[in-house]
């Protein structure tokens, strides 16, 4: 038996559910294969083995029994961070705090406050980020043996992230649309412009929501309360540009190590890069720092992405447009989804306030009455 796609799909479900969570920090589940030795009895005739016994006694035992090698999966480990198992533990964990509601607000608390302080941490190192980021391409520059071989790489990972974002954008995400709308995507999207535009110029989603909404709610005629429910949430956790420029990345990065990924590791690459970008901020570049998660739960250097920041600052343009793309799509697909139940809503709503008036009439009547009683009372009186 040799190893094959099998072992990478052990060993990624080994690693989705580690042992040892402290362990997962720095260790990875890994299978190695061993050479064993096994005994492999023979059936062999009655008659035969006797003629062979009296002819020969050695010959009879070797030919009864026989050793035989074999590889054998053994279970092992590596170093490197178990990426994999700490996001699906971290998922299920939130999972389990969100549904715990009161109970669980003093975690959900904790953990917003560990974040804000490691986000105020990051801020301080960030301000030493572009002379340490200066450091880096040079001294991988001086490595390099083959500055022409490097850029040729580099040039083709740039143009196949180009189409496949272009390919997410023009092809996946207008047929989505249309085959669950059944409406031209080419409309909607052209209400987008303004939107696409800033998203290409400010490289953060976040910062293009206010344009968002006004292109969706104003010019695409797209409800409120679902444009302000869907395009927070899509900021924050639908970087579908980010996952595909991720694996891209982390491909590109294993083909200049002459590292061979087999379909598990591919895989592996897919569902990282996948719960990576849910976690990333929609902030420019912010796919860097989910970067090491994904190249570090196949093994690979991590060193190598100041290899890709050279082109970063562009194609960061191009998948945060694609985000917003996909955000706004989602937005116009829940509303078509929900359509009845936001008429349905809007009638009990109109019947509400049908009900509230009728019952305010009366009053205001008699109010009336009693004010265009009073100078009359007051004319007699004279």
């Amino acid at each position: 038996m040799l190893p094959g796609r099998g072992t990478s799909e052990r060993s990624m479900k080994r690693n989705m559910f580690p042992p040892n969570l402290v362990e997962a920090c720095f260790k990875q589940f890994k299978t190695n294969y061993e050479k064993r030795m096994f005994k492999v009895d023979i059936p062999s005739n009655d008659t035969s083995t006797v003629a062979s016994i009296i002819s020969n006694v050695s010959a009879a035992v070797e030919t009864l029994t026989q050793m035989r090698e074999e590889m054998v999966p053994v279970p092992g480990s590596v170093n490197g961070v178990n990426a994999l198992g700490l996001v699906v533990f971290s998922i299920s964990f939130g999972l389990v705090i969100g549904s715990m509601k009161e109970q669980g607000q003093a975690l959900k608390d904790f953990f917003d406050s560990l974040n804000e302080a490691i986000m105020r941490l990051v801020a301080l190192i960030m301000w030493y980020a572009p002379l340490g980021i200066l450091f880096l391409i040079a001294g991988k520059i001086v490595e390099m043996e083959d500055m022409g071989v490097i850029g040729g790489q580099l040039a083709m990972y740039t143009v196949t992230v180009i189409i496949g974002l272009l390919i997410h954008a023009v092809i996946v995400l207008p047929l989505l649309y249309f085959l669950i709308t059944r409406k031209n995507p080419w409309v909607f999207i052209g209400g987008l412009i303004q939107a696409l535009v800033t998203a290409l110029g400010t490289s953060s989603s976040s910062a293009t929501l206010p344009v968002t909404f006004k292109c969706l709610e104003e010019i695409n005629g797209v409800d409120k309360r679902v444009t302000r429910f869907v395009l927070p949430v899509g900021a924050t956790i639908n970087m579908d540009g980010t996952a595909l420029y991720e694996a891209l990345a982390a491909i590109f990065i294993a083909q200049v190590n002459n590292f061979d990924l087999n379909f598990g590791q591919i895989i592996t690459i897919s569902i990282t890069a996948t719960a990576a970008s849910i976690g990333a901020a929609g902030i420019p570049q912010a796919g860097l720092v989910t970067m090491v998660i994904v190249l570090t739960s196949v093994g690979l250097p991590t060193d190598d992405i100041t290899l890709i920041i050279a082109v970063d600052w562009f194609l960061d343009r191009l998948r945060t447009t694609t985000n917003v793309l996909g955000d706004s799509i989602g937005a116009g697909i829940v509303e078509h989804l929900s359509r009845h139940e936001l008429k349905n809503r809007d009638a009990e709503m109109g019947n509400s306030v049908i009900e509230e008036n009728e019952m305010k009439k009366p009053y205001q009547l008699i109010s009336q009455e009693n004010e265009s009683e009073k100078p009359l009372d007051s004319e007699t009186k004279m």
